[in-house]
Formats: structure tokens, C-alpha cells, sequence
């Protein structure tokens, strides 16, 4: 078996992963018809909860906030004084953001998790770049959102098509918090896991 496969049967945690969390700004979220927008927000806001309360790290990119507006503030206020990457190149791919990879590089994580609007685009793209330079990629798919429902859909499709590994919120943070003696397992039941879904009874 490859190595690269090898490696995708380690579980992530917050010792082993980053997360990646690409344009979620207000314009870009205007243009969404995929799916629910609140989903599409409360899981990003969720996964990004839970790395701060897990101590993971993470990068925040925007494509031209000028018009598109700031990353959203209820994400970044769970990072206080961390910069956010305003692309200083027009495009798609996050990664092509010298500033952007680098603070990647930096983590030294190579299992990425990698989310973003649109789907298609933005997300996509990076995320194909992030395993044309070696990393291990998670998509977390219900944080995506794109302007139609096929656009979504066939933007999954050609990442998993790629190697991208599909995740949601609930598995994500359940990985990461690895069991239930986990010293913040109650912490991110109150701030992550009840926010999000039903997954345990909690609402």
C-alpha cells in the first residue's frame, strides 16, 4: 500500500493536523445556493471552535476583503491578535498566497483539513494544491458551499476524485477529541457538539 494511503489511516488529531478555513466572508456567502447558509456557517464556526479549544492550529485566508468584506468576526474572535492572510495575488487558490503556505508550512502538520467557499473553487483548488505538494487533505464538506447544488456536488466529487478525504464536523472534532476522558470532551460538548447537530441528543 502507498505510503500516502498508509498515512490515511491514522486518525487525526490535535497533535498531527491543521485546519484551513478559506473565505468565508460575506459577499462569498451572498452568492451561496448549494445548501442552508447557517450550516454552511456553524460548521466552519464549529470546526474553528474546536481547534481553539483543542490548541489546533489554523489559518484563515480572504480574496480581497475590500469588496468581499472580512472573514467572519464570531470565527475570528476565537483568534485573538492571529493574522488573517488577505491574498496579496487575485486567486482561487489560497495556496498560491506566498504568506498563506507559509503560515501552513509553519504548523508543520501534514494532515490538513481544508474548507472553504465556493466549493468548486476556492476550496478545490487549494485543496488540490495542498496534495500536489505532498499533505495529507480532509475536505470538510459540510462547511462548503458553492452557488448551485451541482456545483457543490461535482466540486466534492473531482476532490475526492483527487485523494481529498471527506469529513464532517461531528467526525472532525470526534477525532480530534479522540474519547470521552479527554480533559475538554465536556467543553466541546457545551461549545461545539451542541451548537452543531443532534448527533448526541444535546438540543
Amino acid at each position: 500500500m502507498p505510503k500516502s494511503q498508509d498515512g490515511k489511516l491514522e486518525l487525526l488529531s490535535d497533535k498531527n493536523s491543521a485546519l484551513v478555513l478559506v473565505d468565508y466572508q460575506p459577499t462569498m456567502f451572498s452568492g451561496v445556493g448549494s445548501s442552508d447558509k447557517t450550516i454552511i456557517r456553524n460548521a466552519a464556526y464549529c470546526s474553528a471552535k474546536a481547534a481553539s479549544i483543542l490548541n489546533v492550529p489554523v489559518v484563515l485566508s480572504t480574496i480581497n476583503p475590500e469588496h468581499n468584506g472580512n472573514f467572519l468576526e464570531d470565527v475570528t474572535k476565537l483568534f485573538p491578535g492571529q493574522e488573517v492572510y488577505a491574498r496579496t495575488v487575485p486567486s482561487f487558490d489560497a495556496f498560491e498566497d506566498e504568506k498563506t503556505f507559509a503560515a501552513v508550512k509553519k504548523t508543520g502538520r501534514k494532515k490538513l483539513v481544508i474548507a472553504g467557499l465556493w466549493t468548486s473553487m476556492c476550496f478545490c483548488y487549494t485543496a488540490l494544491h495542498a496534495l500536489r505538494d505532498g499533505y495529507e487533505v480532509y475536505g470538510l464538506m459540510d462547511a462548503g458551499g458553492d452557488s448551485t447544488p451541482d456545483a457543490h456536488k461535482y466540486g466534492v466529487k473531482r476532490m475526492l476524485q483527487a485523494g481529498v478525504v471527506p469529513i464532517t464536523v461531528e467526525s472532525l472534532v470526534s477525532e480530534w477529541m479522540h474519547d470521552w476522558g479527554n480533559p475538554k470532551a465536556m467543553e466541546l460538548v457545551r461549545d461545539v457538539y451542541s451548537r452543531y447537530g443532534y448527533m448526541i441528543g444535546l438540543r
